[in-house]
């Protein structure tokens, strides 16, 4: 039976921020308690340190986070976690690494093995699924969730689609526009998560998606309303705990 999570009744709590780029959210259903400003270390300054002078990813993520990879002539990637499901993240196309993390940190600790990596500015479908290919190949890996923000969520469809639900668990989209014909066609649960106003992977376009995922065996959608956070802002907003936790549950329901 779909789960759909309604974040009507969140008090606005920031100002809206501008989307990024020309990646630039809907649902409803079940209602979360309600948001709380972010007071953990997902909201905190960026470090001051100096940037690492060995092996790392975007100055984020070190030898010491993980396994440091390279793929497509030199760009890096990491592989930081030890869980038996594995979550690639793909983010948007102005995105950085970074901004990434506390999304990741709360999977590792969750229990997950998680791949992120620096990317081009292409469409990462080709990218996502050569990924997922690459986690599912590590030691102790069996399926794998396909996580994107904007563009990165609007493509880990088709990737899933092209992967198959035996190496996929399911799709976990921040902001993403998803096609009606891809989510058709998807096998596996959906979770997407966006802000009513965004540009790109707004509200229509997460209600789109959801009424088309007839086939997916769970398809929830959280919108924060009012407002226009794009993606990884809304991991850095007052609404990050929210964020955080629906896709740790989403996960958990649905690792196998």
């Amino acid at each position: 039976m779909r789960k759909l999570l309604n974040a009507v009744g969140l008090v606005t709590m920031l100002a809206a921020s501008a989307a990024c780029g020309s990646d630039g959210g809907g649902g409803t259903g079940a209602a979360p308690a309600p948001a709380t400003p972010a007071t953990s270390a997902t909201s905190a300054a960026p470090s001051s340190s100096p940037p690492p002078t060995g092996p790392n990813v975007s100055g984020c993520f070190t030898e010491a986070d993980g396994k440091i990879f390279e793929y497509d002539g030199g760009l890096p990637g990491v592989i930081t976690g030890t869980g038996s499901t594995g979550v690639v993240i793909t983010y948007e196309r102005r995105g950085n690494v970074c901004s990434w993390r506390p999304l990741s940190d709360r999977l590792v600790a969750a229990g997950y093995r998680v791949l992120l990596y620096a990317r081009t500015a292409a469409a990462p479908e080709e990218t996502t699924v050569a990924m997922a290919k690459r986690l599912a190949k590590e030691k102790g890996v069996g399926r794998v969730f396909l996580v994107g923000g904007s563009i990165g969520a609007t493509t880990a469809v088709p990737a899933a689609l092209r992967l198959g639900p035996e190496k996929i668990a399911g799709v976990v989209a921040l902001s993403g526009e998803i096609a009606a014909e891809d989510a058709a066609k998807l096998t596996v649960p959906l979770l997407q998560i966006g802000s009513e106003h965004d540009d790109y992977g707004g509200r229509a376009s997460l209600d789109a998606a959801r009424a088309a995922a007839t086939k997916a065996p769970d398809a929830q959608a959280l919108v924060i309303p009012g407002e226009s956070l794009h993606a990884s802002q809304l991991l850095s907003s007052p609404y990050a705990d929210q964020v955080l936790s629906t896709v740790e549950t989403f996960m958990n329901r649905h690792k196998g």
